[in-house]
């Protein structure tokens, strides 16, 4: 008994020509793909507070080179760039945590924009935290 519908090769599937810039068709996906790329930003910035450490690791000397070589041109607008792109990817990601989580307290759903005012006044805890640290002398 063989099976009439046997093939040995597996047919070809129609796939849809896409073109690599998909993302630019939509400002939702636009804001997607830059979220996700700005990450590279986030490890960025973790690498040069990295690099940082190891210049207090190095003693005074070390740490004024490290802050000369940030003083320059280069690193001057790097960091703006990574200022502005971490800027966005927390704000973007503030107001995507309500799809990524859900939370419930006493089995009613948490409205999203009681989740996302909850993440900007953490932010501002923490900033002012951070500021009060830094600026108390």
């Amino acid at each position: 008994m063989a099976n009439p519908n046997y093939t040995l090769y597996h047919p070809k599937w129609y796939r849809q020509v896409v073109s690599v810039w998909w993302w630019l068709e939509s400002w939702r996906f636009a804001k997607f793909v830059l979220r996700e790329l700005t990450s590279l930003f986030v490890a960025l910035f973790a690498v040069v507070c990295l690099w940082q450490l190891r210049a207090l690791v190095h003693g005074p000397a070390g740490y004024a080179q490290f802050l000369e070589r940030l003083r320059s041109p280069t690193f001057l607008v790097l960091n703006a760039l990574t200022f502005a792109a971490v800027l966005f990817h927390a704000l973007t990601w503030f107001h995507l945590a309500p799809k990524a989580m859900t939370v419930r307290i006493g089995g009613r759903r948490v409205p999203d924009s009681m989740i996302v005012a909850l993440n900007y006044a953490a932010w501002l805890v923490a900033s002012g935290a951070v500021a009060w640290v830094l600026l108390r002398g």
